[in-house]
């Protein structure tokens, strides 16, 4: 069975910082590109990053960019998302996501992270 599970979300203060991590069985992550969403109450689900398979290349969103790490271990089938100076608009549900071209993407059940004082 083809699985991501995410966890390491949780409630932490303005400026401290959290590791998620996206554990895959079914496939080998490094096979694929990986991506981190999130979503907020009320907003649409937003791509904040991305670890391509070659080359391990990353891209970020604008609004986490010199903030937030994407990484994998490849010996561990596991992507990370380091997220360093949180700030309370990070506060979302965040998903690992393995995109597939003809099988349907992969996706996560999402792991709350909340920013607050």
């Amino acid at each position: 069975q083809v699985q991501l599970v995410e966890s390491g979300g949780g409630l932490v203060q303005p400026g401290g910082s959290l590791r998620l991590s996206c554990a895959a069985s079914g496939l080998t992550i490094n096979r694929y590109a990986m991506n981190w969403y999130r979503q907020a109450p009320g907003k649409e689900r937003e791509l904040v990053a991305t670890i391509t398979t070659i080359g391990g290349s990353t891209n970020y969103a604008d609004s986490v960019k010199g903030r937030f790490t994407i990484s994998r271990d490849n010996a561990k089938n596991t992507g990370y998302l380091q997220m360093n100076s949180l700030k309370p608009e990070d506060t979302a549900v965040y998903y690992c996501n393995v995109p597939r071209t003809i099988l349907p993407d992969i996706w996560g059940q999402g792991t709350q992270v909340t920013v607050s004082s």
